[in-house]
């Protein structure tokens, strides 16, 4: 496979002013190898550490992380547009996260006896090696540690790229595990381009990778992995469902879905794209999700009082807008929002459509974004047909007042890795995370994301 050629050069760019806040240099392809083996040496020493130690450098992390988390979120703003009071937040879920595999990991990873013939048979879960990250902008601290802290307990080392929105993000990154006791080289940040991802994910050093962002990206990363034989983990983009039943109350339906579309500007993998409701509740739900979408405060994303700040980018706005002018003219209707202002900075307003259906643009692909999209289903068997009708099945939620029949739905009918009832779509540290289709395979999170980066080892003993 040839990688994309891309620039040596690249900017950072202030999404809320257009003005550019960095520019840097990649990394060169003749430097990389010697990175790779600089993990590789550090993984044969961090391996030996004992899960006292881990969790010590961890829970330092997530002390660390609390006592500059204004500074981050301060970070996050002027890079990729995250409001104040999101990036907090986001800081915080870091923290706790932290602590969590800081308290867990060694349970989650200790030797489970297993009976059979032998005098002794077990299943051992050690350590794989230098695994290569490939992380996204929207949650520049989150999909990073919510990676690296389980691989790092489980005696792992990590190499970052993260996407050049957010290089100031990485090198933080980088910079508070050393500030939490971790050895150098443990965690490295790599400015690289795709080029330089195909030449580390080549390099024998590198035993597996994870990606969190798009399904071309994911799709390349995991071609080249596969032509190497080495494991990957994908969590890749969504256009969740929410099923909003007949027997919903149409206010707590809209607080929901809105809360799930609105999430970190729109910007997420796991935020609600399709809203599908039946027709007993249809206009009310309508209703009250303009009223809910109207109230966002679209603004300086540094501000405490915005609660919308600017796309991370002038082209993803860009393409969110043709995105949205192509549904409109495909036969949907816009009840707010849908053109783009004027002024500096790359703001999109929150967004309503309705009269969308499965063959429409907004339907059928991501709008990562503050757009909201209603598709009217016939009955509740028609609702499960339109959730499932789609390439992609990362997160689901259904709201009703029949927990009864939500919990089956969402267990039975929903087709996708993370399904919700009565509450949108979210990340926990104590529950498995990923998806299926399109959206990818293997699982964050949860003793189970702590074990994807294991040779999970049989040991029999005659």
């Amino acid at each position: 496979m040839v990688a994309l050629r891309m620039s040596l050069t690249y900017q950072t760019i202030q999404p809320s002013t257009g003005e550019v806040l960095d520019n840097f240099s990649i990394l060169p392809l003749d430097q990389i190898p010697a990175k790779a083996e600089k993990s590789l040496e550090a993984f044969h020493a961090w391996k030996r550490s004992t899960f006292d130690e881990r969790s010590h450098v961890l829970l330092k992390l997530a002390e660390r992380l609390r006592i500059q988390k204004r500074i981050l979120a301060k970070l996050m703003a002027s890079e990729m547009g995250k409001p104040i009071s999101s990036g907090l937040a986001e800081i915080e879920k870091c923290a706790l996260m932290c602590e969590y595999y800081a308290e867990n990991g060694e349970a989650f990873l200790r030797n489970e006896l297993i009976e059979s013939d032998a005098s002794t048979s077990y299943i051992s879960y050690q350590p794989m090696g230098p695994v290569f990250a490939v992380m996204p902008w929207n949650f520049p601290f989150w999909q990073v540690l919510r990676f690296a802290a389980p691989a790092l307990m489980a005696g792992n080392t990590a190499i970052l790229k993260h996407a050049s929105i957010c290089t100031q993000c990485a090198l933080e990154i980088e910079k508070l595990f050393l500030e939490a006791g971790a050895p150098k080289n443990v965690f490295q940040t790599l400015r690289i381009n795709h080029e330089g991802c195909e030449t580390l994910l080549r390099h024998p050093a590198i035993q597996a990778a994870t990606v969190t962002g798009s399904t071309e990206a994911g799709r390349i990363v995991a071609g080249i992995a596969a032509s190497e034989l080495k494991k990957v983990v994908l969590e890749l983009g969504g256009s969740d469902p929410y099923l909003v039943l007949a027997d919903a109350d149409p206010e707590q339906a809209a607080e929901i879905c809105v809360t799930g579309r609105m999430i970190n500007n729109g910007e997420s993998c796991i935020a609600a794209k399709r809203f599908i409701t039946q027709p007993e509740i249809h206009d009310a739900f309508v209703k009250a999700v303009v009223k809910k979408m109207k109230a966002y405060n679209m603004g300086d994303p540094l501000l405490p009082e915005t609660t919308l700040g600017p796309m991370a980018s002038d082209d993803i706005r860009s393409d969110l807008h043709k995105q949205v002018s192509k549904t409109l003219a495909e036969g949907a209707e816009c009840l707010l929002g849908g053109e783009l202002p004027e002024g500096k900075g790359f703001f999109y307003p929150a967004t309503v459509l309705t009269k969308v259906t499965e063959d429409m643009t907004a339907a059928k692909e991501e709008l990562f974004g503050p757009v909201a999209c209603i598709l009217a289903a016939k009955d509740e068997e028609d609702a499960i047909r339109i959730a499932n009708q789609s390439d992609f099945g990362l997160g689901a939620a259904v709201i009703t007042k029949d927990l009864e029949k939500g919990q089956f739905i969402a267990e039975h009918r929903l087709e996708a890795g993370c399904c919700f009832v009565n509450t949108n779509v979210k990340s926990d540290p104590r529950l498995p995370f990923g998806g299926i289709k399109k959206s990818g395979f293997g699982r964050e999170l949860s003793y189970l994301g702590i074990r994807e980066f294991t040779n999970i080892k049989t040991v029999y003993v005659a």
